[in-house]
């Protein structure tokens, strides 16, 4: 009797009744695009129309961050809702890890697991990029579907690694042509279209636009932004135009071609009233030469991935949930990639374990606009950075031999001016915090799982 009331309960905080069909989930997870990256977030050259309809029909989120700066990690903790340094998962995977490493720890519970549980059907379409040993693979992690490659960033049209073909179907290389954003895309609406009369969840981790490494290329190729000629004739380019800028623009227009592509299949099959849709990007995007320096935009925020100045944590993100989340609204809530996890199981009425903490907090409420943020505080990690944002204040460590560094977003959101002598006592109670907070990670913590190399000691 005590749980029937208690899963009653959670029907009724998400909006479902008994016996309603439970939402679909669509999480499109994009690689390295800046805040200002999107006609909606300000950027007034690009050509994102169907992400500004998006954002028209849902809400645009101002302060959404990922805690971590970096593709590996930040993965880790959208489909756990567990800090790094708690799953297991903190670092980058190179080539051999993403090939052959464990990645995750496999004592972790992701969020298709959960739902698979409760009778969806699941599905993962892109870049996994969190290990792909035996048992770290999308199919033994809860997807019944995975169509796309183990590793951080491919070749978008041949789709090769440091030299090794990367498509995977299932646990089986599968050799495809064309553009990786178009395949991934139609992938997703095949998946859709199948299960339309089941509730399902489709994870869509895009690879754009992640910049295309040299070790990606072939010899007589020069490293460059790709897209397909469509989104460059968007702009009225030439598919060769050699303007790195240009290149830029055009990934950027096909991806959302293919977000696009997704949501007109959704209202194809009558399905926009009954599914959550979630655009996040994993971190901000990066400033190197060849990677992003010049042609992207963080703005206005400082720096850039993978560093934890609001450049490299704070990210766009839009949600729509019709009839749940205000069309054209806004949220200032400060709100994180940890929230999504604890978000689909209450949109999808499930109750989340107890054999784990849980770091991200349903932000549903704050969403809809009802409430202001579930958090009090949010902290970062990566390598030997460390940060802290409470209220308007952000402390931060760019590095372990840096002195801490402290600001007010609310008067200075490009972190201008640091703050840190003027108000060390400030500084001093943030250090703490942060110091609090590692010490706590360590409960209910996954050891890593570091790859060792096969003959390896």
């Amino acid at each position: 009797m005590c749980l029937r009331v208690f899963v009653l309960g959670l029907l009724v905080a998400s909006g479902l009744m008994a016996g309603e069909r439970r939402p679909n989930l669509l999480i499109m997870y994009v690689d390295n695009v800046g805040f200002g990256d999107f006609g909606c977030y300000g950027n007034t050259t690009v050509r994102t129309p169907h992400i500004d309809g998006l954002s028209n029909d849902g809400v645009r989120c101002t302060d959404f961050y990922v805690v971590t700066s970096s593709c590996t990690p930040s993965r880790g903790a959208l489909l756990t809702g567990r800090f790094p340094g708690r799953n297991g998962l903190a670092h980058q995977l190179g080539s051999a890890e993403n090939w052959h490493g464990i990645g995750l720890p496999h004592r972790e519970r992701i969020l298709p697991q959960y739902l698979k549980a409760a009778g969806y059907v699941t599905g993962c379409f892109g870049k996994w990029n969190i290990g792909f040993a035996t048992g770290s693979r999308p199919t033994e992690r809860g997807f019944d579907e995975f169509f796309g490659f183990r590793s951080g960033n491919i070749h978008y049209f041949k789709h090769t690694y440091h030299g090794e073909y990367d498509m995977f179907s299932g646990l089986e290389k599968r050799v495809v042509s064309g553009y990786s954003g178009d395949l991934f895309a139609q992938a997703t609406c095949d998946f859709i279209g199948k299960n339309k009369d089941r509730p399902w969840f489709a994870y869509v981790p895009f690879n754009a636009p992640h910049y295309v490494s040299s070790v990606n290329m072939t010899d007589d190729e020069i490293p460059q932004w790709q897209a397909p000629d469509t989104a460059f004739a968007a702009y009225g380019w030439a598919p060769d135009d050699t303007n790195e800028k240009h290149r830029y623009l055009a990934v950027l227009t096909a991806l959302d071609q293919n977000i696009g592509q997704i949501l007109q299949r959704l209202d194809e099959l009558k399905l926009r009233e009954q599914t959550l849709v979630m655009l996040i990007s994993d971190m901000g995007a990066i400033f190197r030469p060849n990677c992003g320096l010049g042609v992207a935009s963080n703005g206005p925020y400082r720096d850039a991935a993978p560093t934890l100045y609001e450049g490299g944590v704070r990210v766009p993100a839009i949600f729509r949930w019709p009839g749940k989340i205000p069309a054209g609204s806004t949220s200032r809530a400060l709100l994180s990639h940890l929230d999504v996890l604890p978000l689909c199981l209450a949109a999808a009425g499930i109750a989340p374990s107890e054999d784990r903490l849980m770091d991200g907090k349903d932000p549903l409420p704050a969403l809809m606009g009802e409430t202001g943020s579930p958090h009090e505080r949010m902290f970062f990690s990566y390598g030997a950075s460390l940060a802290i944002r409470e209220g308007a204040l952000k402390l931060i460590r760019p590095a372990k031999d840096k002195p801490w560094e402290l600001y007010d977003l609310d008067n200075d959101p490009s972190e201008k001016h640091n703050l840190a002598t003027d108000r060390a006592e400030d500084a001093a109670n943030l250090a703490k915090r942060i110091s609090d907070w590692q010490a706590s990670l360590a409960a209910d913590a996954s050891p890593p799982e570091r790859y060792k190399p096969e003959g390896s000691k």
